[in-house]
């Protein structure tokens, strides 16, 4: 058969497209953390524990920081035994970082007296008090708005002008798919995690022409400590929408995250359905590379119409528990 040269052209473009993708976007060259200090928020279980094992097993010096001593002591523990260089250093401090802002830079420049400059902010600490707007306490969200927001404001507030007057540094905030996507149950929940994403987006902003690079991490249901409590205060709506995703295991999810950091990637997610809801729900986010951005363009009109179902499909459940209550109660 007669190939035309019209079919070698397309083929040979096609190539080159891909070729360039691999390159703009997936061959990022992972900045390296040996011998530099990262400290992780949340860093006693979890995915923060997770992720401050990582950084170990990549040769950084970690600081891990969170509230409960037996349980960071038990980090720094598992870190020493996966220690990659004889001169690595591992330590905790147990602070409330949602608390003064006073207190918390206090202890940051502590730290960074006896480990060195922070190098890396994993921001990792938070947790979820599910349940129907109204219902949720005044009392719960201020705690939601303390741990989710302020904790990591008041680290990041610290490390930002040392790191833009170094020319480096790398932020990770951790927020969730419900800073794309707000669900029954998850009202003041994802409101505080909406906020982190608007923090990151302006962090990185600003922060972009002096070297540090943000990372929004947008976790979906992970297996941890913490998704187990939060499942207690789950509406009965919100545990079968939120329930179709299934269970990353924290490992996973904090090798992704950490692997995004390291390359400089706005976002960090993992899995397909995170991938559309965070293309669907960030339009204006800073994606980087012209190909990611062409390939969102070409993308999102169709799948406005996947977004349309999946409401609708949210929607049909809500009403069918809400007739099934209603059923309920009159029988009463």
């Amino acid at each position: 058969m007669e190939i035309s040269w019209e079919i070698v052209l397309c083929v040979a473009i096609a190539g080159l497209v891909h070729y360039l993708v691999y390159v703009f976007v997936m061959g990022k060259r992972p900045k390296s953390i040996v011998g530099r200090h990262v400290v992780v928020t949340g860093g006693s279980k979890g995915i923060g524990l997770c992720l401050a094992v990582e950084c170990a097993m990549k040769g950084a010096n970690v600081t891990v920081i969170a509230r409960d001593e037996k349980m960071l002591s038990g980090a720094v523990a598992l870190m020493e035994v996966i220690r990659q260089r004889p001169d690595q250093k591992f330590q905790y401090r147990s602070l409330d970082i949602g608390g003064d802002y006073d207190r918390v830079a206090q202890v940051l420049e502590e730290i960074e007296e006896g480990f060195g400059p922070i190098y890396t902010l994993i921001n990792c600490a938070g947790m979820a008090i599910c349940g129907v707007f109204e219902e949720v306490s005044v009392q719960d969200v201020h705690k939601l708005m303390n741990v989710n927001f302020f904790g990591t404001y008041n680290c990041t507030r610290y490390v930002l002008p040392k790191m833009k007057k170094a020319g480096e540094g790398i932020i990770v905030i951790t927020a969730s798919q419900a800073a794309m996507f707000g669900i029954f149950g998850y009202g003041p929940y994802s409101a505080t995690k909406y906020a982190l994403r608007a923090m990151a987006e302006t962090i990185a902003m600003e922060s972009r022409e002096h070297g540090v690079s943000v990372t929004l991490a947008m976790p979906c249901d992970t297996n941890t400590p913490g998704f187990e409590e939060e499942e207690k205060s789950k509406p009965r709506e919100t545990k079968i929408i939120s329930g179709g995703g299934g269970l990353i295991e924290p490992e996973v999810m904090a090798r992704a995250i950490l692997k995004d950091a390291l390359k400089g990637n706005f976002t960090s997610t993992v899995g397909a359905e995170s991938w559309l809801i965070t293309t669907l729900g960030g339009g204006l986010l800073p994606w980087d590379g012209f190909f990611t951005n062409l390939l969102h363009s070409i993308a999102i009109g169709p799948l406005r119409l996947f977004s349309y179902g999946l409401h609708k499909y949210f929607n049909s459940i809500i009403r069918k528990c809400a007739r099934e209550d209603k059923t309920k109660s009159t029988s009463e």
